[in-house]
């Protein structure tokens, strides 16, 4: 019977201590990678999303961009038949749904906190009974969406006076 030697035993205990090191430093990567996305990507995808009237159109095309983008970092193809759910949870990210509408909700008890004086509060004011859409246009206010989203979390607009307790209610926790 032939027994590995020494040397040959710690050189494939060094290599198995290579290729661990590897898939750490892989998977290091990866988080980094999540980290960029959420540093960088995601912002520019939700350039002034605070004061958009979004249609589910618009939703739609921003699921679609971010998990391109999200596959490619990863390395994966539609092919591959990965659900976007696995990859979003291997690079720890929330969806682009839910930090619309929490930078949307931000903006809105910004506004809230204001006097009825700032400019920002002076759309309020406005008489619009005989302002009509344009064709193409979506459909909803922006108020009107904000409105949805607010019965979405359950939530009021007498709670933006909180700060805090505003911010711990919309937080989206991205999970990586």
């Amino acid at each position: 019977m032939h027994h590995p030697s020494k040397a040959a035993l710690m050189g494939t205990l060094n290599s198995f201590h290579h290729f661990w090191i590897f898939k750490k430093i892989i998977s290091i990567v990866m988080r980094m990678k999540g980290r960029v996305y959420r540093m960088v990507i995601r912002p520019v995808l939700l350039y002034d999303a605070k004061c958009w009237p979004v249609k589910s159109s618009h939703i739609q095309r921003m699921r679609v961009t971010e998990m391109r983008m999200i596959r490619w970092m990863r390395g994966h193809t539609r092919p591959n038949k990965i659900s976007n759910e696995v990859i979003r949870d291997k690079i720890g990210v929330a969806t682009i749904q839910d930090k619309i509408r929490e930078v949307r909700l931000r903006w809105f008890c910004h506004i809230r906190r204001r006097s009825m004086d700032a400019p920002v509060r002076r759309y309020e004011k406005l008489d619009r009974s005989d302002y009509r859409r344009s064709k193409g246009k979506s459909k909803n206010s922006w108020s009107e969406v904000v409105q949805h989203d607010l019965k979405t979390l359950g939530l009021v607009e007498d709670m933006t006076q909180d700060r805090r307790l505003w911010r711990e209610k919309i937080k989206v926790v991205d999970f990586g």
